[in-house]
C-alpha cells in the first residue's frame, strides 16, 4: 500500500520526518497502515502513535512530560534531556537525537504555540495547547544548537493546608496568610526562579470568599486557582508582522474596568507596575501578585527598578510602594525543597 504523497512502507515516516511534515491525524494513520504488512494490527495502532508522537507531539519528551512529578522540561543543543520535579534538576532517561532532531522539535513545538522560530526570530514564547509554557531559542544566540525549555502545569488544586503537608510552610505561617487574604492585605510573594511563587499564590487565592470577583492577569497562563469567580486576562505577543501584541500593562488597564474585588497580576516584571501600585493605592484593596528577588529585603528595589522602566520617579516608586504594598513573603529552595523562608510587613523593609 502506498502512503501519500508517494511513500511507502518503511520509508514513509522517516521521509515525512525528513520533510519535517506536519501532517493530519488522517495521514498519520495512512503512513501506519503503509506497514501493515509487516506490523500486522496491533503493530499499526502502536506505530500510528508513535508516528504522532514523532510529527505532531511531543516525539521522545512524551514520557516525561506525561510524569506527574516533572514541573520543567530543558533540552540542550546536543539532545540531552535534563527534568526538575521541585528538588533541582536531573537528567532524564530520554535524549532527543542530534541537534538537528532538537532544531526541528524546536521548530514545530513553535508552531503548535503559533509562533515562528527561524532565523530571523531565533527566539519563542508561547504557549503550547496542553498548556504548557515553551521558550526556545537557536544558534547564533545560544552554543551548541537549539536549546528548548518547557514548564509544564500541573493543574492540582492546592490548598494551604497541602503546601503545609509538603513542608513548604509550616501551620502558624499558613494561619498568617490566611488572615492577610481575609483582611485584604495586599500581598507581594517574592523569591527566585523555581521557588513555587505560583503555587503558594494560587493557594493563597483559594482563600479568598466565594462572592469575590478575582481578576488574574498574566503573560503566558499557568496560575490554576480553585476559585470559582476567577477572570483570566493574557498577553499577547506581536504576530508576524509586527502587529497585535497586547501588553499587561495594558491588560491591568482593561482589567480595572472589569470590576475586580482582587487584582492579580502572576508576575510583575516590567511597566504593568505602576498601573498595579496606581490600583492598590486607589482602593483596590487584597490585590497581588509575585516578583523575582533574591530576599524579601531586595522587593522594594527590585519594585522601584521597575517602576523606572515604566517612567516612574525613583522616588514616587517608593513612596506608592510603601503605601500599597502591606506584606512580602520570600519563598527559596534548598537541600528539603521549596520553603517559605520570610514574611514580612512591607513597612519594615522600607522604614514607614
Amino acid at each position: 500500500m502506498a502512503a501519500p504523497g508517494g511513500l511507502s512502507g518503511s520509508g514513509a515516516p522517516d521521509e515525512l520526518i525528513r520533510r519535517g511534515a506536519t501532517p493530519s491525524v488522517p495521514t498519520i494513520g495512512q503512513v501506519a497502515r503503509a506497514e501493515s504488512v509487516r506490523l500486522g494490527d496491533r503493530g499499526v495502532r502502536r506505530r500510528e502513535h508513535e508516528l504522532r508522537s514523532a510529527l505532531v507531539g511531543l516525539g521522545p519528551l512524551e514520557p516525561v512530560v506525561a510524569d506527574p512529578s516533572v514541573t520543567d522540561v530543558l533540552v540542550n543543543g546536543d539532545g540531552q534531556v535534563w527534568v526538575d520535579r521541585g528538588e533541582g534538576v536531573e537528567r532524564a532517561p530520554v535524549v532527543v537525537g542530534d541537534p538537528v532532531d532538537v532544531r526541528r522539535l524546536a521548530t514545530r513545538l513553535a508552531g503548535l504555540a503559533g509562533r515562528r522560530l527561524d532565523d530571523a526570530q531565533p527566539w519563542v514564547d508561547g504557549l503550547l495547547p496542553d498548556g504548557s509554557r515553551l521558550h526556545a531559542v537557536l544558534p547564533p544566540l545560544v552554543d551548541g544548537g537549539a536549546h528548548v525549555s518547557l514548564r509544564i502545569p500541573r493543574h492540582r488544586h492546592r490548598d494551604l493546608d497541602d503546601l503545609v503537608g509538603t513542608g513548604m510552610l509550616d501551620d502558624e505561617t499558613a494561619e498568617r496568610l490566611r488572615q492577610a487574604v481575609a483582611q485584604r492585605r495586599s500581598v507581594v510573594v517574592s523569591g527566585g526562579t523555581g521557588t513555587g511563587k505560583t503555587t503558594l499564590l494560587a493557594a493563597m487565592l483559594a482563600c479568598v470568599p466565594a462572592g469575590e470577583r478575582i481578576l488574574l492577569v498574566e503573560d503566558v497562563a499557568e496560575m490554576s486557582v480553585d476559585h470559582p469567580h476567577t477572570v483570566r486576562l493574557q498577553s499577547r505577543s506581536a504576530n508576524t508582522e509586527g502587529v497585535g501584541r497586547v501588553s499587561l500593562d495594558e491588560l491591568v488597564r482593561q482589567a480595572l474596568r472589569m470590576r475586580p474585588d482582587r487584582l492579580v497580576v502572576g508576575e510583575v516584571r516590567g511597566p504593568e507596575v505602576r498601573e498595579l501600585l496606581m490600583a492598590l493605592n486607589t482602593g483596590h484593596e487584597g490585590g497581588c501578585g509575585t516578583v523575582h528577588a533574591n530576599a524579601a529585603a531586595d522587593v522594594p528595589a527590585r519594585l522601584e527598578a521597575l517602576g523606572t522602566l515604566a517612567g516612574m520617579a525613583p522616588e514616587v516608586t517608593r513612596a506608592q510602594v510603601a503605601l500599597a504594598v502591606d506584606l512580602v513573603v520570600h519563598l527559596r529552595r534548598g537541600p528539603r525543597g521549596r520553603r517559605v523562608e520570610e514574611v514580612v510587613a512591607m513597612g519594615d523593609l522600607v522604614g514607614r
